[in-house]
């Protein structure tokens, strides 16, 4: 071990600390605030609901320590373990082309790490979902989404890799620069590829079906300039009762679509005020500036790792005794969330901040009671809770807590 392996443990352990701290303050907030619906939502929803919501809440974040847990032991059997320095031997042993080497010794790291986490998914999914009602996947999709996703992974993933390893190779001293150019236009061809080729390989879409609602969403989607591919609803309830509606895809690729729940449970006018918000965040140019700022923090990541790349303590530090390409990629992707989690707490705000955006654009262009109905129906079917943690929020949440968030909207209605 040298110096680097011992900031390492300390970033470990600090950010271990701060997540479980963090959890367990959500824990028990959430717990001492079961008894009593928020005030705001006391002629909305049921004591029963907000009960249900709050310990599917404490269940969720109990099964999240165990995933912390298992995660952060990993990592460091991985690493500091010596587990990478014994799979790179492996595959060092059969003599094969150094690509070749790379790409399967990243894709083992990869399937190992996926089924050390299937039992964990399968308890997910059969235990604590269905525990609270919402799961309706059969073992039988459970499983063939397991293959599908895994032979997508390797139909798509293993000649990006080979070509990423190509040119860290034999692109000389600017290779990050490359592979970022490469990593960009393989996220945007997906982004614009997945709605019509991926997501119909998991989920049913059929075209929102002729009338006042879907002459409604047009309108909407006129007088803002929006072109999409179509308006769709997917079958979301074959998995899960969840409900959601979302944009995907990109240029003249983009769909608009909706779970078979939302629609089942909203009504025309909750539908149209979603759909506004969801508007919203093309309006507001959301998508485009979380693209930039991904691309700019990988940019700085590839940058990063092209100087790591040639310093022998990066690979000592972390287990390794003998450096390569792929060794250098594997242990940069491995570690480089534990050493950015301090940004979360940013990216938080950055995105509770677009949603108010969103709520504001949505409140202009339908009435705001109509999305305060709607939020209020989808915190109670999904058993979103209503009293999070300040402080776990703040660090976690993507969305505003549902009381500043109804309160910031109602707020539009006078």
């Amino acid at each position: 071990m040298n110096t680097f392996s011992y900031l390492f443990l300390f970033v470990i352990i600090s950010g271990f600390a701060i997540q479980w701290l963090l959890t367990q303050r959500q824990i028990s907030h959430v717990g001492k605030h079961r008894g009593q619906v928020p005030a705001a939502f006391s002629d909305r929803i049921p004591l029963e609901d907000h009960q249900k919501a709050a310990d599917y809440t404490r269940a969720k974040a109990k099964t999240g320590l165990a995933e912390l847990s298992v995660a952060t032991l990993i990592l460091l059997v991985w690493t500091l373990g010596g587990g990478l320095q014994w799979l790179d031997s492996l595959w060092r042993g059969l003599g094969l082309a150094e690509i070749i080497t790379g790409t399967g010794f990243i894709f083992s790291v990869i399937l190992i790490g996926s089924l050390l986490d299937l039992p964990l998914s399968i308890y997910r999914t059969f235990k604590l979902e269905q525990h609270f009602g919402f799961n309706n996947t059969t073992k039988k999709t459970f499983v063939v989404d397991l293959i599908k996703n895994t032979v997508l992974m390797l139909l798509i993933g293993i000649p990006l890799l080979m070509l990423v390893l190509w040119i860290m190779q034999n692109a000389g001293s600017y290779w990050w620069l490359y592979v970022w150019l490469t990593w960009l236009g393989f996220s945007l061809f997906m982004m614009w590829a997945y709605p019509a080729f991926i997501a119909p390989l998991f989920n049913e879409f059929r075209p929102l079906d002729e009338g006042e609602l879907k002459q409604r969403i047009e309108n909407l989607l006129a007088r803002n300039g929006f072109t999409s591919q179509g308006i769709f609803v997917m079958d979301g309830s074959s998995r899960s009762s969840h409900g959601n509606a979302y944009f995907t895809g990109l240029g003249a690729n983009k769909r608009i679509v909706f779970f078979d729940t939302l629609i089942e449970d909203l009504s025309a006018d909750e539908i149209e005020a979603v759909l506004a918000h969801e508007l919203g965040h093309f309006k507001c140019h959301h998508i485009r500036k979380r693209i930039v700022m991904l691309a700019s923090m990988f940019l700085a990541g590839f940058a990063l790792l092209g100087w790591l790349i040639n310093l022998p303590w990066f690979y000592q530090g972390l287990g390794v005794s003998e450096p390569s390409t792929y060794m250098a990629l594997t242990l940069f992707l491995l570690v480089s969330p534990a050493f950015t989690l301090f940004l979360q707490p940013v990216f938080s705000k950055m995105s509770r901040q677009h949603e108010f955006e969103a709520d504001d654009f949505a409140a202009a262009q339908a009435r705001p009671a109509d999305l305060i109905q709607a939020l209020v129906k989808l915190y109670k079917e999904n058993a979103n809770t209503l009293t999070p943690d300040p402080l776990y929020s703040a660090f976690h949440d993507s969305h505003p807590p549902a009381p500043i968030r109804i309160a910031h909207l109602a707020a539009k209605m006078s």
